[in-house]
């Protein structure tokens, strides 16, 4: 049976770059439907900022909580390395941070909102910095990164905590929004690109492959 469906793909190739073809395309679409599903998320979390901003620290917490279980698991099976007691300590942090994020994710928030603020000031400063120093040939795109990161820190410091929010839940938001977008653009040009390098087959060909489809499908 093996040996027939080999035999069968020889004889219809056409049919056998069609079904791969509409396997591509439909792996494409899913693709683009979860981009659109990552857009929604991303304009809603921008309408609603502190559902946004308690979300993504759930989220933020939930990780952290996984993810120092999973690496207890680990130390404990390869607990006979050299560096045993160190993964045990780096996982158990992480299952301490991960219950404080999730049971008051609104303090968390505040803290996360400040180490935010201040790394937007020193990487504003920096590059400032940098830029009038050395004066490369993107002097005028650094000095404006520093400007704008100088500001951003300001003024999500001089708000803070109130800043705190808004200003994570619009940066999720945000990272969800562009996601989904260059997911919807990978699927539809998928898409687009299948379609132009899948020849159609002769109308011989066609007929017979749609016959064979019929009977598939009947059987």
């Amino acid at each position: 049976m093996a040996k027939d469906a080999h035999e069968t793909h020889d004889r219809d190739p056409y049919g056998a770059m069609a079904r791969e073809g509409k396997r591509l395309n439909r792996s494409f679409g899913w693709l683009a439907a979860f981009g659109a599903l990552l857009v929604i998320g991303g304009v809603v979390g921008l309408v609603y900022t502190g559902l946004a901003t308690l979300t993504s620290m759930l989220l933020f917490g939930w990780l952290l909580l996984i993810g120092g279980l999973v690496g207890l698991l680990q130390a404990v099976q390869s607990r006979g390395g050299g560096y045993f007691w160190l993964a045990v300590v780096v996982a158990a942090l992480n299952i301490a941070a991960g219950l404080v994020v999730i049971r008051h994710p609104e303090s968390s928030a505040e803290a996360l909102t400040m180490f935010a603020a201040l790394l937007f000031l020193t990487g504003g400063v920096f590059r400032l910095a940098g830029s009038v120093v050395v004066r490369g040939p993107q002097f005028g795109w650094t000095l404006l990164q520093g400007a704008f990161g100088l500001l951003l820190g300001l003024l999500v410091l001089f708000d803070w905590p109130s800043s705190s929010r808004y200003v994570l839940g619009t940066f999720f938001s945000l990272a969800l929004l562009f996601d989904g977008l260059g997911l919807i653009a990978i699927g539809v040009g998928g898409r687009r690109i299948v379609g132009m390098v899948t020849p159609d087959p002769p109308a011989g060909r066609r007929t017979k492959s749609s016959e064979d489809d019929q009977k598939r499908s009947n059987n």
